[in-house]
């Protein structure tokens, strides 16, 4: 039987430090107990939503009508050749440390990234050139319709840029653990420019991982109590991935309307299958908001305009009316869509 306490308040749980209680909420440290939680509410006829490191997510003011169960299942269990098994609850930095102490590579640029381990292949976790999608084998996970274990391969979960097949559904499978395979003695990944020009190119994984670290802090990206733009999920939006032929038309559009003199002043990076990543940034700055930008209680990342920040004493629905304004701007001006990364619980 799980223990199950009433009208908890989220916002301490979260990044944001926003939104309203769960009605009923408990903590699981193992599967058994995940699975008993998600019996008891079903026994109950209540609805159910997962949350683990809280640094995704926007809780709505209202809260959460069901049971919020949290993931806080701990272990880390280490392979002969490179392989990491995770359960969900470790928090995703632990699974940085344990690589770079051991001299592996694979995860050395995702340093700084706050969270949980499970949340990692939910979102296909990405930075500075590298995705853990790149690196995992394997996805321990619960259905929750049958409340049975599966296992699944990478190709099953259907990985894409910052998108997976438990995003793509959700709450259809809770992620319980995430098997890693990471190269030992393997050289850092110096492919993006900003760190391919911070370290040199003997740099061991360590000089890497600080140097991406001293990256996330100067855009204000690492959890900082003593920053005043910690109250983020950091990066708010995607970047949008766009057709060349589209990309094309808004780079002349930002030229004609003399935003940039030159197309070598639009950050774009070709993807994989053809198309064009642009910086959600860039266009939400040269939409008009500027790094720093407030509207009451919450505001723009002094650092990154790309971030949404919560000042402290406003709501979510602040929040959200801020992002729906940055988001409506980039679309008239550039015909661009941003999409919201964090969930919303509520």
């Amino acid at each position: 039987m799980p223990v199950v306490e009433n009208d908890v308040a989220l916002a301490p749980l979260t990044s944001f430090e926003l939104g309203g209680s769960a009605r009923f909420y408990t903590k699981v440290e193992t599967e058994a107990a995940l699975v008993d939680a998600l019996r008891w509410a079903r026994g109950r006829g209540v609805r159910t939503t997962i949350l683990a490191g809280g640094t995704n997510v926007v809780v709505l003011d209202d809260g959460f009508d069901g049971l919020v169960v949290h993931m806080a299942l701990r272990g880390l269990r280490v392979g002969a050749h490179g392989e990491l098994t995770v359960q969900a609850g470790v928090p995703w930095e632990e699974v940085v440390d344990e690589a770079i102490a051991r001299g592996w590579a694979g995860i050395e640029c995702l340093t700084g990234i706050p969270g949980s381990a499970g949340a990692t292949p939910i979102q296909n976790v990405g930075a500075y050139g590298q995705r853990v999608s790149d690196v995992i084998t394997g996805v321990r996970v619960l259905r929750t319709d049958s409340l049975a274990f599966e296992e699944l391969s990478p190709e099953a979960c259907r990985f894409t840029y910052r998108d997976s097949r438990f995003k793509q559904h959700p709450g259809r499978w809770v992620v319980c653990a995430v098997e890693f395979r990471l190269q030992p003695k393997g050289p850092p990944t110096r492919t993006y420019p900003e760190v391919a020009r911070a370290v040199s190119e003997t740099a061991t994984l360590d000089e890497v991982r600080k140097a991406v670290r001293s990256l996330r802090r100067r855009k204000s990206m690492l959890l900082d109590p003593g920053d005043p733009n910690h109250r983020s999920a950091g990066s708010f939006f995607l970047n949008p991935i766009l057709p060349v032929a589209e990309t094309d038309r808004l780079i002349e559009r930002a030229r004609s309307e003399g935003l940039v003199s030159s197309e070598s002043e639009v950050p774009r990076y070709d993807t994989e299958d053809g198309r064009v990543k642009l910086a959600a940034g860039w266009l939400i700055e040269k939409a008009g908001f500027t790094k720093g930008w407030r509207h009451g209680r919450v505001g723009l990342s002094t650092k990154h305009a790309l971030a949404l920040v919560h000042h402290g004493g406003g709501t979510a629905a602040e929040l959200l009316a801020l992002a729906d304004a940055v988001r409506t701007r980039v679309e008239e001006r550039f015909g661009v869509r941003l999409e919201r990364e964090p969930r919303l619980i509520g």
